[in-house]
């Protein structure tokens, strides 16, 4: 491999796997740090609660540590906001993961929240591809535009340069659907960034660059 082309992977002094970030535009200014062998524990303000709870449950049922703070321009839109903080979480996991030597890459979970079942499936394969049906119609979920959910997942599928595909299976409440899908995509992104005993160092790729 390139020099050129090589990552390597941020670790902190008990080898954990980390990533901080500052990103700031015209309209957010992002402070971001990320573990990803955490405990489930957050710190998470964006000025919008609903999704403040999402990203608080992705990380507990993650078992990643965040701690997160955006401060956008809410008195546009939410759209900067939530577009954002995808782009930057998922910029904090390709940083954390370097050249991804050793992990699993991909992974899928179904998740039920009572009556609603939810899937998801994540391939940290170094493109960017974003399918999202949530089932969602009604214009707010909690005090979130629910249309920005899609932009969100789209946001961290850029940053992070992998695929996430998300569907609501079936469903009633709204609340439900959305958490559901955030709950699918935390475990599905742990099981894709786990370290696998067997490939150790291997690269999981033929083309030897993800």
């Amino acid at each position: 491999m390139k020099k050129s082309a090589e990552k390597k992977v941020a670790k902190g002094l008990d080898g954990k796997r980390t990533a901080k970030l500052e990103r700031k535009t015209a309209e957010t200014a992002i402070s971001l740090q990320l573990v990803i062998e955490g405990t489930g524990q957050y710190n998470v303000s964006t000025g919008i609660r609903f999704f403040d709870h999402m990203l608080e449950l992705f990380t507990r049922h993650g078992a990643f540590d965040l701690d997160l703070s955006c401060k956008g321009d809410l008195d546009v839109d939410q759209h900067h906001t939530v577009e954002d903080v995808g782009i930057a979480l998922g910029e904090a996991f390709e940083k954390a993961l370097g050249d991804k030597r050793g992990i699993l890459r991909a992974g899928y979970f179904l998740m039920t929240m009572d009556e609603t079942l939810g899937l998801a499936a994540v391939d940290l394969s170094g493109r960017t591809a974003s399918v999202v049906k949530t089932k969602v119609k009604a214009r707010l979920v909690g005090d979130l535009q629910s249309e920005l959910v899609e932009d969100f997942f789209e946001g961290f599928a850029r940053g992070a340069k992998a695929n996430v595909h998300l569907k609501t299976v079936y469903g009633r409440s709204n609340h439900h659907k959305v958490e559901a899908l955030f709950k699918a995509f935390a475990r599905a992104l742990r099981f894709a960034c786990s370290r696998d005993e067997q490939l150790k160092e291997m690269l999981p790729s033929t083309k030897g660059l993800l």
